[in-house]
Parts: structure tokens; C-alpha cells; sequence
């Protein structure tokens, strides 16, 4: 059963909640998608039961098509938000890991060519595996943190903080006017370019400036 941890592997006091997930917030993953900018941020939500250790084995479903990954900084929530100005973000701010966003993407576009919503190529079980949190005053600029991710020993993500289109803080107020945040909550802000399929043996390392290593590997669910 997952549980927030710090990186030394101490349990965090905080209730284990949902993951609230912006999409599109990098330029460059637009690009790859076809997609297109639009003015209205794209929110959507994973249930608790889709959080998972990612320093335990990613165990991924074989039986719907390809599984990608989405390689996001993660910001757990340890106080209430609803309706929240900017400047209220960051005192409501545990701390930051990094998690995977994964994606059952031939879900994901046939339900988009058939107008429906997606969630479950987004929500099912495990689909959110979460990295150990540094704590908010561990991270100097959160704004300003390169990250990666490597598959069997090939760079497939990089990508820095810097380039989001909607930064950490202005994402989570707007996030908090659709949906009230409670502690032990989880924010994930988007993935830069790089996605792709995973597949059982896989390795993985995921990288988050100097704060950070987690390596891991890839199983069938």
C-alpha cells in the first residue's frame, strides 16, 4: 500500500488523498502530441488508489496497448487550498518528489476520437507511481530544477521547471478554484517531451537535479 515517504524513508504524517494532474503545461510535449495551446489549463484527476512506491518495481497492465510514460515533478500538499491566491501556494507546500504519469495511450486516443473522457487510461491502478518527498525547504527554486528519466540507460526525458507554461504556484491556485486541495494531496505539473512505451525489464532512472535518484524497474502488472 502506498504511503508518503521522505527520502530517508520515514512515513509522513499526512493522509494519503488524489492526485490532481495538469496536462500540456510543456511546450515541447504539445509539439510531439499535435496538440494545441489552448487558454484554459487542462486539469484532470487520478483516484487514490492509482498512487503507488515508485522505488518498488512499476508494474504496468500488458492487456490494453501501450503503457507511456510521463515523467512529472511532484508537489504534495500538507494544508487546505480552496479558491487560493498565488501567494498562498507555497506555505501550503509539504515538499517535492518526482512521479510517473502513466499513460495507457491507445485508450487514451481512441476515447479521444470518440469525444470521451479519459480517466481511465489515466486513473487505473498504479498509474501513478510517486518518488520519496525532499522536503519545501530542501528545494531552494523549485522553479528552477532540471529532471530526466533514462530507460535502460538512454536519456528519454529531460526536461527543467523553468519551461513550464503555468509555474508551479499560478497551476495550483488555478487548481484550487475547480477543485479544493487537502492535505496529503498530490500535484503533478506536467511532462516535457520524451514520453514513450514501457515494457517489462526495463530499467528505469529518474533523476531530479542533484536532490534525487531513483532507480526502479519495469514489471507486468
Amino acid at each position: 500500500m502506498y504511503q508518503h515517504r521522505t527520502i530517508c524513508g520515514d512515513k509522513i504524517d499526512l493522509p494519503i488523498g488524489k492526485v490532481i494532474c495538469i496536462g500540456q503545461n510543456y511546450q515541447d510535449h504539445i509539439a510531439e502530441m499535435k496538440s494545441q495551446v489552448a487558454a484554459e489549463a487542462l486539469f484532470f484527476i487520478k483516484p487514490a488508489s492509482a498512487l503507488a512506491d515508485l522505488t518498488l518495481p512499476v508494474a504496468i497492465p500488458l492487456q490494453h496497448g501501450a503503457v507511456h510514460n510521463e515523467t512529472e515533478l511532484a508537489v504534495l500538499i500538507q494544508a487546505p487550498l480552496r479558491k487560493a491566491a498565488v501567494e498562498q501556494v507555497a506555505p501550503a507546500i509539504w515538499g517535492y518528489s518526482l512521479a510517473l504519469d502513466l499513460t495507457l495511450r491507445d485508450i487514451q486516443t481512441e476515447l479521444k476520437r470518440l469525444g470521451r473522457p479519459w480517466e481511465i487510461a489515466k486513473g487505473f491502478d498504479g498509474a501513478c507511481p510517486v518518488g520519496p518527498f525532499l522536503p519545501q525547504a530542501q528545494v531552494k527554486h523549485p522553479q528552477q530544477l532540471d529532471f530526466s528519466l533514462a530507460v535502460n540507460g538512454e536519456l528519454r526525458q529531460s526536461g527543467t521547471t523553468a519551461t513550464m507554461i503555468r509555474g508551479i504556484h499560478q497551476m495550483i491556485s488555478e487548481m484550487s478554484h475547480w477543485f479544493s486541495l487537502q492535505p496529503g494531496d498530490i500535484v503533478l505539473t506536467g511532462t516535457p517531451a520524451g514520453v514513450g512505451p514501457l515494457q517489462p525489464g526495463d530499467e528505469l532512472q529518474l533523476q531530479l537535479a542533484d536532490l534525487l535518484t531513483i532507480s526502479t524497474k519495469v514489471v507486468a502488472a
